[in-house]
């Protein structure tokens, strides 16, 4: 390990926290294309700010029609590593306790608020990384680009932008997972059930109800809207609700209750308490009239219980070695008078086929009475345990930190998902739920701190 660059990164902790801190005060969730802004103002706000800052830092920047930026360490050498973070974060959500979503704050030797774990945060720490090698002038020999997306959350289209421009390097990682390594990153499936619903005037009668802001994330609110409902008569179901779900259940307007639970990442549902099925399994125990609405309710319930994220329900229950459990979870839902609609997200392993997964899926829902729309399986990728590359990586990361280095497969999807020989490589050491997604998401700044040293001896590893 390089002493010099080690101690460079230790005597600019505070800087880097101030750079989290200024770059993570952007909300910068998706939103509709406006003046040249393809992902909204404020994705192109915190796009800016990266690449402001990485000029400041004395790197050469690009920007390719405000989809993506990159910085270059140096552009004469050889094209060899790409690292590829995103500035843009998923939307801020409810139920944060710490602070506000986009008021970083410094507390207990963390930083909390959203998108210091993802990917804000663990995109400086390379870029740090990189800035300590240039500063100390460690010599490379192969170049390195660190590449700024503002999609990653929504469809990533700004990395297919980039890449109709230019190609990939030979080796690539990004920083926007779990140490050790993510070799495998599972599949996706998504479908959406959805049927008219037939009215009623038969009182008391559910007229609406809402939950989930992001396909990606298990829901943390739901909000339901009556008519004739008696809310004396529905304190002792919304008390067994709460206690079962452990969510709460609160009267906030006439004839309205809204449900909070616990937002997770749709690759891990099983950390989260979905404020959506809590929702329905409510309904389905108020003095409501009986309804054809309530016999669908519950059968959503029958095809996504609550607590249940393995997909067993809709039939795609599975499993294999390399890539273990298929996960599912139910995070948006939409009823009004007219209509319902749920849509799901799924994590599928190498296993998975259209065969054993969407063709069950929609055999589960059509039998159920519900139209299913889907648009198919993304494809698993992965890449050799035994590579070179990878090899490198993970004897960096033991090096540094002393720890055990192994692949993983990995439930969520990043940008290298399309690239060959493309990997996750941190930044959150294991063993730590930084809440991505959800409210109060943080990073501790030691983690931050050992992420980048990991990625400087990676970098000298590979390129100098």
């Amino acid at each position: 390990m390089n002493k010099n660059v080690n101690e460079w990164i230790e005597s600019h902790e505070k800087e880097l926290i101030h750079a989290v801190k200024e770059l993570c005060s952007i909300p910068s969730v998706n939103a509709p294309a406006k003046d040249n802004m393809p992902f909204g103002e404020n994705a192109y706000k915190a796009l800016s700010k990266a690449l402001e800052m990485a000029e400041s830092y004395g790197f050469s920047t690009k920007n390719y029609d405000n989809y993506v930026g990159a910085l270059d360490f140096d552009e004469s050498l050889p094209h060899t590593l790409d690292i590829l973070g995103h500035a843009d974060v998923v939307p801020a959500g409810e139920g944060w306790t710490v602070t506000e979503p986009f008021k970083i704050i410094e507390k207990d030797g963390r930083l909390y608020g959203r998108g210091t774990s993802d990917d804000k945060g663990p995109l400086l720490s390379a870029i740090f990384a990189l800035r300590a090698i240039k500063e100390t002038n460690t010599p490379l020999n192969k170049g390195v680009r660190i590449i700024v997306g503002s999609d990653e959350e929504t469809e990533s289209l700004d990395i297919a932008h980039y890449f109709k421009i230019e190609k990939p390097a030979p080796m690539t990682f990004s920083p926007d997972a779990n140490f050790p390594l993510i070799n495998i990153e599972k599949g996706q499936f998504r479908g959406t059930l959805s049927k008219p619903r037939t009215k009623s005037a038969d009182l008391p009668r559910l007229i609406s109800l809402d939950a989930g802001i992001a396909l990606n994330a298990v829901p943390q609110k739901a909000v339901m809207k009556f008519e004739g409902l008696d809310m004396d008569s529905s304190k002792k179901a919304i008390a067994e609700i709460s206690k079962k779900c452990g969510v709460e259940v609160t009267v906030t307007g006439e004839q309205e209750l809204t449900v909070i639970g616990e937002s997770a990442h749709a690759s891990t549902p099983e950390k989260g308490r979905n404020a959506g099925l809590a929702a329905l399994e409510l309904v389905t125990r108020l003095p409501l009239a009986d309804s054809e609405l309530i016999s669908d309710i519950r059968i959503i319930l029958t095809l996504f219980p609550y607590g249940i994220t393995d997909g067993s329900g809709i039939g795609i229950k599975m499993s294999d070695k390399e890539s273990h459990d298929l996960t599912c979870t139910l995070d948006i839902f939409h009823i009004d008078e007219n209509n319902m609609e749920f849509s799901f997200d799924a994590r599928t392993p190498v296993s998975a086929t259209k065969d054993n997964c969407e063709d069950e899926a929609r055999k589960a829902a059509e039998s159920s009475g519900f139209a299913f729309e889907t648009p198919g399986i993304i494809p698993p990728h992965v890449v050799p345990g035994d590579s070179e590359f990878v090899r490198t990586l993970l004897s960096s990361y033991e090096d540094v930190t002393g720890l055990k280095g192994e692949c993983m497969a990995l439930g969520g999807g990043t940008y290298v998902h399309y690239i060959e020989n493309g990997v996750a490589f941190g930044a959150v050491l294991p063993g730590i739920d930084t809440h991505m997604h959800g409210a109060d998401e943080f990073i501790d700044i030691s983690n931050l701190i050992t992420a980048e040293k990991v990625y400087a001896e990676a970098i000298l590893r590979i390129c100098g």
